[in-house]
């Protein structure tokens, strides 16, 4: 269709505005997608090559004689030769936006702690896009642990705006030539086209007349609610589950679930939100019309209101959600016998009280297990928080320094794990462990092994003692160890252990000791030995070939009893006591002697008694009192001296 004084200009950086001439273009818009633009151009300079177009910036106009009606600016991603002759050359180029630019990185990467806003600065900036803005309604907290695992920049950001209820449209400034990617996560968000919209079909008139000559309109039954669950292992008994019902269900029926597993949110505020953003984006197409006009200025990212559609109920307000903007400009070609200039906008729309939502990316899976090394603060060797989670630097990340922050914290498994019970044994600085991923996650990581390597290498000299299996601490900060080892070396089978410093043991009941050859005990300081109640030890048989216990002590022994203490021998004993002996009987002293007693002085033999003695042998009795009385009862006393006998007394009688 002819439009009168329409016209299409390309300039392009390092050339002359009229180097290029347009032969015709096609635009494609929608959200969530980077434009594209393939525009046919010829040129009389016969010198141009793909230096001189590709990664240079490029602004299309849409003309009406004098006045702009739309600025389309980008970069030429590609250049093609067509067919030329002597007077022209014809070329094709791709134009994309500088989002286009984030598809050609691709990498392995962490962020943490970072929500989507820094993020996206950080790559975005990085790609040389400085044009973008966020147009945020929502909360989007921030994200403990973040993987960019293989995805280009552009899927790994695309994927994370669409988790997060994002989508994103070029905003090609009408006003002049200005790019800016926006990012917007709620309709409020879009451009408003003022003036109403009128829908006339057949009409021709030029492209300063905003109308609409086709509109059909699509319902279509779509899912009715989405169910999400996830889990947590901070919050284990959590029930992570979200759901969310449409609105607008136009007269479907309600029974079409959606239920979602992993969800892929950790806490109440992602998972709410998560589980809307996934309902709203089942039913982008609930409701849809495709259309047509010549207006160049309905594109992805505007809003309008329609009127005049004969059907009352679409005279409302709707959003562009895709648009392919054609134009063609025959006469760019020399000797060309083509209509004049045209334009024409095919564009689809959603009503604009919904927000449209990005359909969930495929999130990449680790494919199996991988190798990691426990990091920590400089001279840290056990680095961990309360739940025994350590911090890992993978192999592929390139931007940490392996230190305690190279990482989120990341949990270990251990052989058992139950509330207040179980296996323990935290991986330390600098060992190599093996790291697995929850459901191939890339964002769950957990530590399921370890391993040895040429620098941390086995207790142990292997193969030499490949019969052994060992238990190896190591002193915290110090070279000492801890060790439980067992040998199974046949004839040589041996349990050891071995304790760098105190070994304790508690028996809350009955311990059983059965060794059946020798025990050889060596304590190099003191010994000291408590029994509650009885002890009862028990050496040999009387049938046995050895039943002897010999008891040696370097110096001093110290035996004491809380209450009775009995000694039973049945054959000899005999004492032996190099110097002095001391003995202290608090209450009543008896010996029985069951036949003869022999006593034998070396020297002097003192007996000091406080009350009374008494001898008594027979019907003979000898006792002394206290008061000097002595008392000497016998049938027949008999005295005999070989010297002679003295007595002296005041009074003596015999009778």
């Amino acid at each position: 269709m002819s439009q009168k004084g329409l016209h299409f200009t390309l300039s392009i950086d390092g050339q002359a505005e009229t180097a290029l001439a347009v032969v015709d273009f096609t635009l494609y818009q929608q959200y969530s997608c980077p434009f594209v633009m393939d525009v046919n151009v010829t040129s009389t300079l016969f010198r141009l090559t793909a230096p001189d177009f590709l990664e240079k910036n490029v602004v299309l106009t849409i003309w009406q004689g004098d006045t702009p009606q739309r600025y389309i600016c980008g970069i030429v991603t590609t250049v093609a030769l067509g067919n030329n002759d002597s007077v022209q050359m014809h070329y094709h180029l791709g134009i994309s936006p500088p989002l286009w630019r984030c598809g050609l990185r691709q990498n392995f990467r962490i962020f943490q702690q970072l929500d989507i806003k820094a993020i996206s600065d950080t790559l975005l900036r990085e790609n040389g896009v400085t044009g973008w803005k966020p147009r945020f309604y929502e909360d989007h907290p921030a994200r403990e642990f973040c993987v960019q695992y293989g995805e280009s920049d552009l899927a790994f950001l695309t994927r994370l705006w669409a988790e997060e209820g994002i989508f994103f449209f070029d905003r090609l400034s009408p006003d002049g030539p200005e790019h800016t990617l926006t990012l917007c996560d709620d309709v409020a968000g879009l451009y408003s086209i003022s003036d109403p919209v009128p829908f006339n079909p057949g009409t021709t008139t030029g492209v300063t007349a905003e109308y609409i000559s086709t509109f059909r309109y699509e319902a279509t039954v779509s899912p009715s609610s989405v169910q999400s669950q996830d889990y947590t292992f901070k919050v284990p008994d959590w029930p992570g589950y979200y759901g969310h019902k449409a609105d607008n269900l136009n007269g479907q029926l309600s029974q079409y679930e959606i239920f979602d597993y992993p969800g892929r949110f950790k806490d109440e505020s992602h998972g709410q939100n998560f589980t809307r953003y996934k309902m709203e984006g089942w039913r982008n197409s609930a409701e849809t019309a495709t259309c047509a006009s010549h207006s160049p200025k309905l594109w992805p990212g505007t809003r309008f209101t329609l009127s005049g559609h004969p059907t009352a109920v679409l005279n409302r307000e709707w959003q562009v959600i895709s648009s392919t903007l054609t134009g063609i400009q025959p006469q760019a070609q020399h000797g060309s016998q083509g209509q004049g200039t045209t334009l024409s906008n095919d564009f689809t729309v959603i009503p604009a009280d919904r927000t449209w939502r990005p359909d969930l990316r495929e999130k990449p899976k680790v494919d199996g297990p991988q190798s990691a090394v426990v990091t920590g603060p400089a001279g840290e060797e056990i680095f961990c928080d309360e739940y025994g989670r350590v911090r890992l630097k993978f192999l592929w990340d390139r931007y940490q320094d392996g230190t305690e922050n190279s990482s989120c914290w990341i949990r270990v498994s251990q052989a058992w794990a139950g509330a207040g019970f179980g296996n323990l044994a935290i991986p330390r600085v600098g060992q190599e462990v093996i790291v697995d991923f929850l459901n191939g996650d890339p964002d769950q990581p957990i530590v399921m092994g370890r391993t040895y390597h040429e620098d941390n290498r086995t207790p142990g000299d292997l193969p030499g003692t490949k019969t052994q299996m060992t238990i190896r601490s190591k002193t915290y900060k110090g070279g000492g160890f801890n060790e439980l080892r067992f040998e199974d070396a046949t004839d040589q089978e041996q349990v050891y252990i071995h304790a760098q410093k105190n070994m304790d043991t508690e028996v809350l009941n009955n311990r059983t000791t059965d060794v059946k050859v020798d025990h050889t005990e060596t304590i190099g300081n003191n010994q000291k030995i408590t029994v509650g109640l009885e002890q009862t030890v028990t050496v040999g048989k009387e049938n046995a070939g050895g039943h002897d216990q010999t008891v040696t002590v370097a110096h001093d022994q110290s035996v004491s009893v809380g209450n009775d203490q009995t000694l039973n021998v049945t054959n000899d004993r005999k004492k032996d006591v190099g110097n002095n002996q001391d003995s202290k009987v608090v209450g009543d002293d008896t010996e029985k002697v069951e036949k003869s007693q022999n006593i034998t002085i070396g020297k002097d033999y003192t007996l000091t008694v406080t009350d009374s003695l008494t001898i008594k042998v027979g019907e003979c009795v000898l006792k002394m009192s206290k008061d000097g009385t002595i008392m000497l009862n016998g049938v027949k006393i008999q005295f005999k001296a070989d010297d002679f006998i003295k007595g002296v007394a005041s009074t003596v009688h015999f009778n």
